[in-house]
């Protein structure tokens, strides 16, 4: 299975928490930006690295939802025609309410779009405006039963919690409020604080913007149990999803399986040998030179040797509810878990088990997940 990711690094406004690239206020430039996303795709065509068909495509930000359908509809023809996109392709769009309309959703939906991410973070009015978010709850509500009317039969929320000023009743309150409106999908992350952003530069004067470490764990193990009882499966660390209704682009990433990224500041993951990461730069002015020049703006950053590959695969299936499957792990790369890393295995012996063929963390185990993770490093 190979993934396509898409870059949009506008925004309206850029959040307070942001660290990932994007540009408030510069709209005018998405035109220009679309043609360049097609060129993009056009180079990476003509390397001959990657293989197509596509199976997932997604538009993540920044704000995608700025994007016109006319736009989303030809990106998704020029991946189709240079790459092919597979039957049954999933195709994501990240979504900010205060950035839609019914006829800009309908328009998505005939162009392809067929799984929809909003991106509501909370339904009280108090922490939209903490999180420093364009919307307010009745441009949420609105959203959500346009998106339902435009035909979007599988819709995830993005929701935030672990921030200052909020309690555990309010985290239950987002979530009664979320099933509400009967996602298919859920996004919860705890509220990490970020260098160079204004959060960073708010703690460094030091201004309270989290909730303690009994808060944070409280409001975690009360969305595995709530959501679990409501008919959610907690399939990744901060993502839960109704049977067959996982994010299978997300799943690409932990995984490790090869994916295609395009765009000022996009990734991507090629299956040569034990692996390669490439970038774009993250800079507008840098992306548009190079294809101006006719170079792929995609760098190689890594070049993974099997120790690399090892430790990565089990970083990553470990923030899965499925885990790393020893059975494929001794495929991949001729050993198995515990003899790759008897060391590591023996130091997380209280927690990391092999069960039924696969080695799996708890959700108990996630909330301290970086803690557990530094005996890989």
């Amino acid at each position: 299975m190979t993934g396509l990711y898409i870059h949009i690094p506008f925004c309206r406004r850029k959040c307070p928490y942001c660290d990932f690239f994007s540009l408030a206020g510069s709209e005018e430039r998405l035109p220009e930006y679309v043609l360049a996303l097609g060129r993009h795709l056009e180079l990476w065509a003509a390397a001959g690295t990657t293989r197509g068909p596509f199976a997932t495509v997604f538009f993540g930000g920044g704000t995608p939802s700025l994007l016109k359908p006319e736009a989303v509809a030809a990106l998704l023809e020029t991946a189709d025609r240079l790459f092919g996109l597979a039957p049954e392709t999933e195709i994501t769009l990240e979504a900010n309410p205060g950035t839609l309309s019914w006829e800009k959703l309908r328009g998505y939906r005939s162009a392809g779009v067929n799984r929809l991410s909003l991106g509501i973070q909370s339904f009280q009015p108090r922490h939209l405006l903490f999180l420093g978010r364009i919307h307010g709850v009745g441009e949420i509500e609105e959203s959500i039963g346009w998106a339902r009317q435009a035909g979007f039969d599988n819709l995830g929320f993005d929701l935030m919690f672990g921030f200052h000023g909020q309690t555990v009743s309010d985290g239950r309150r987002d979530l009664e409020r979320a099933l509400a409106f009967a996602p298919e999908h859920l996004s919860l992350y705890g509220l990490t604080v970020e260098e160079k952003t204004p959060f960073g530069d708010r703690q460094q004067d030091g201004v309270p913007l989290t909730a303690s470490e009994e808060e944070w764990a409280a409001m975690f193990l009360q969305a595995d149990d709530f959501l679990g009882r409501h008919g959610f499966a907690h399939y990744e660390i901060s993502n839960y999803a109704r049977p067959n209704r996982e994010c299978r682009h997300n799943q690409v990433y932990w995984r490790r399986l090869p994916y295609l990224g395009i765009g000022a500041g996009a990734h991507s993951f090629l299956d040569q040998g034990y692996g390669e990461r490439w970038a774009a730069p993250p800079h507008l002015d840098h992306f548009f030179a190079r294809l101006a020049a006719s170079r792929n703006p995609s760098e190689k950053l890594e070049d993974f040797n099997r120790w690399e590959a090892m430790r990565e695969t089990l970083y990553l299936g470990l923030r899965t509810a499925a885990g790393i499957s020893e059975t494929d792990f001794r495929a991949r790369f001729g050993s198995g878990v515990g003899k790759a890393f008897p060391a590591t295995i023996g130091r997380l012996s209280p927690h990391l088990h092999e069960r039924e063929g696969r080695w799996r963390f708890s959700p108990e185990e996630w909330l301290i997940y970086d803690h557990l993770i530094r005996e890989l490093f």
